[in-house]
């Protein structure tokens, strides 16, 4: 490979990098048409970080605005967090998260997801869930990264609209509308 070619994929690696910082090298590899070994070659050239420390830097930011949820209490790995405005998670699918038979991931562990995303961008020390409309578009299966994203579309008092819509490769595997309720929370000792 020239040269020239090396630098276009050096820039385009740094804006797909940029744009989704949860690729693997494996995928990168495939988008780009070459090894993995030439992608981590790429990376180290670049100055780069490898996948996971990419995502301890991006959620660093993103737990730090939490307010309605504990760290513990996010379904996944959140990834961007403007409260009352808009978020961002990620949750990879393990073997305990599939069914045995069709290893595909269980629905509830999708709707956890979204529903702990849902809740993180209220803006108040507590929230709960009303109600919720929501499709599965899609099975999701094991070892497939799931990134959900959410945006408050309105606000009304304490009674939040969010939706949310998750993907997989881009690609919609679950859509939903929330009503959600914020609140101040009560300590007893």
């Amino acid at each position: 490979m020239t040269r020239h070619h090396k630098q276009e994929r050096h820039q385009a690696l740094i804006e797909e990098i940029e744009k989704n910082p949860f690729s693997t090298d494996e995928e990168l590899a495939q988008r780009f048409n070459v090894s993995v070994s030439t992608i981590r070659l790429d990376r180290s050239n670049l100055g780069i970080p490898e996948l996971r420390e990419r995502t301890r830097a991006v959620a660093h930011e993103a737990y730090d605005t939490l307010k309605s949820l504990e760290e513990q209490e996010v379904i996944g790995l959140l990834t961007e967090l403007k409260v009352g405005q808009m978020g961002r998670s990620a949750m990879l699918i393990e073997e305990n998260m599939v069914l045995d038979k069709a290893r595909v991931a269980r629905g509830h562990h999708l709707f956890a997801q979204a529903n702990s995303l849902a809740i993180a961008l209220v803006d108040a020390e507590a929230a709960v869930t009303g109600s919720v409309d929501l499709k599965f578009l899609r099975p999701v299966h094991l070892g497939e990264t799931v990134i959900a994203y959410g945006k408050v579309i309105k606000r009304k008092g304490n009674k939040y609209w969010v939706d949310i819509k998750a993907q997989v490769n881009q690609e919609d595997v679950l859509i939903g509308h929330w009503i959600l309720f914020g609140f101040k929370a009560e300590i007893n000792l």
